[in-house]
């Protein structure tokens, strides 16, 4: 990842990255370095923390270290979350009570959220896509139309500080509206 001087918008915000094995490599990282250069820390989040085989599309790509156990995690401690893509990522998560439970929690508290391809699968999960306008990996539409949420084929989609985009062709679009949303702060709470 590459060093810049931070442009200070998230000095003093938290981020968490919720992710696990199979995560898209360059869908962590953009977003990690974005929120990094502009002043915030970031605590990377796993079912159980340890190394993490990240993925560059269906090939093996670098590992990284979480710090966290997703049931550990507490909502109150963070001021947004991202949650990468990657197909065996967020299925993965998905089935993980305290990940999906961790994800409730912080958009609940009406704090904006980053998710980018297939991680809105835990918008669904986690029964948070009711409403909503979101975009996504175009095989998840039918999943997130199922679940109650107008599903459009854009870069980036900004619902009430929830931060969607397709896939890893859109990460300045999505990089940038992360920062912007996160440094905004709370919003009120989507009513499903």
């Amino acid at each position: 990842m590459t060093q810049s001087t931070s442009n200070g918008k998230l000095r003093g915000k938290r981020v968490a990255f919720l992710f696990t094995d199979g995560v898209e490599q360059i869908e962590l990282e953009k977003p990690l370095e974005a929120v990094k250069n502009a002043g915030a820390s970031a605590t990377l989040i796993s079912p159980e923390p340890g190394r993490i085989q990240m993925m560059r599309h269906d090939e093996k790509g670098g590992v990284i270290d979480t710090e966290l156990a997703s049931a550990e995690a507490n909502a109150d401690d963070f001021d947004a979350v991202v949650v990468p893509g990657g197909v065996a990522n967020p299925d993965h998560l998905r089935t993980d009570k305290a990940s999906v439970g961790f994800l409730r929690s912080i958009i609940e508290a009406g704090k904006p959220a980053g998710v980018i391809c297939h991680g809105p699968w835990m918008l669904a999960e986690a029964g948070l896509a009711r409403g909503r306008t979101l975009t996504s990996w175009p095989s998840l539409k039918t999943d997130l139309e199922n679940a109650g949420a107008h599903w459009i084929d854009q870069d980036v989609v900004v619902d009430n500080g929830l931060v969607t985009s397709r896939n890893p062709d859109d990460l300045p679009a999505f990089c940038a509206k992360i920062v912007e949303e996160f440094a905004e702060g709370r919003h009120p709470v989507h009513a499903s």
